[in-house]
């Protein structure tokens, strides 16, 4: 049993919880998202990793109720406790691999929206940690959504942009950044966008258009967190991926978006998976040992 040792709200509809999750947290890097069950019976629910404290042994989830299992989770408090917690999965950022010599020498610019904001955070937070500060772009409907806004200001360069105008700047996240580069001189040589699938292509059209490799977030699309569903499906510059299990990040520039949002329509429903079972044959999950989602 993984105990909840804090749980509140952070705003509506979006719960933090601070996990006791010891083998977790000690081996853990940013990028890398978890597997918790609520019980025997729960359904697996992968979460990136929003923080974690390896002396404590705990690991910071984020997350915002879609269906009942998570609505379920979202009633727990403190004190009580996951069945399973199970991690780290995925692969960490590319950053971590990168010599802290050179990411001194680039501008790194985050873009984030919803509950995207959560692993963003702790990518932001290594930066910081190796004397790097990056420029982040948050982007909420309006200023009751925006998350962990005083974390990110103790670690970053914030700019925080709103739907309706209600905090600080109005308008979309690719409106801030074109502001951004446009209006006040700024320049990036790198950028992470994660938060819903339509934001980050419209931000990756945006980054192509400015020459500004871009990476992005496959986590929305997962839902087994194996490779063994098929949900997690994405061609990657023409080539099959699975977000669980070959990212679930990937440049930007080269995900077919397009593709990616209509499997997610067709995947809710029965027909609709064996529609994309039949088309799309050895490929459509992770573990055929045909796409390299097993290896």
């Amino acid at each position: 049993m993984y105990r909840i040792l804090y749980a509140d709200k952070l705003a509506t509809n979006i719960t933090r919880m601070v996990v006791e999750a010891p083998r977790v947290a000690k081996h853990c890097e940013p990028g890398q998202f978890i597997i918790a069950k609520t019980d025997e019976v729960g359904e697996r629910i992968p979460l990136t990793i929003c923080d974690f404290d390896r002396e404590a042994g705990t690991i910071t989830i984020v997350f915002q109720p879609v269906g009942q299992s998570t609505a379920i989770m979202a009633e727990l408090k403190q004190g009580d406790a996951f069945e399973d917690f199970v991690g780290p999965l995925g692969r960490p950022s590319d950053l971590i691999d990168t010599p802290i010599e050179e990411l001194k020498k680039k501008n790194i610019l985050f873009i984030a929206g919803g509950v995207g904001t959560a692993p963003v955070y702790p990518q932001v937070k290594w930066l910081h940690q190796h004397g790097i500060t990056a420029d982040v772009i948050i982007g909420a409907k309006s200023k009751e959504f925006v998350v962990l806004e005083k974390e990110f200001r103790e670690v970053c360069n914030l700019y925080i942009t709103t739907d309706d105008g209600s905090y600080e700047r109005k308008g979309m996240v690719t409106v801030c950044l074109q502001d951004l580069i446009e209006k006040e001189g700024k320049h990036y040589d790198h950028c992470v966008a994660i938060g819903p699938m339509i934001m980050m292509k419209f931000v990756c059209k945006m980054t192509k258009e400015y020459g500004i490799p871009t990476i992005v977030s496959m986590n929305p699309i997962m839902v087994d967190g194996t490779g063994m569903c098929g949900a997690c499906r994405v061609q990657v510059g023409g080539e099959v991926k699975f977000a669980c299990v070959d990212g679930p990040e990937f440049d930007g520039h080269l995900v077919d978006f397009d593709q990616a949002m209509q499997r997610m329509k067709m995947y809710k429903t029965e027909e609709g998976r064996a529609v994309l079972k039949k088309t799309e044959g050895a490929t459509f999950h992770g573990g055929c040992g045909n796409c390299g989602g097993d290896e």
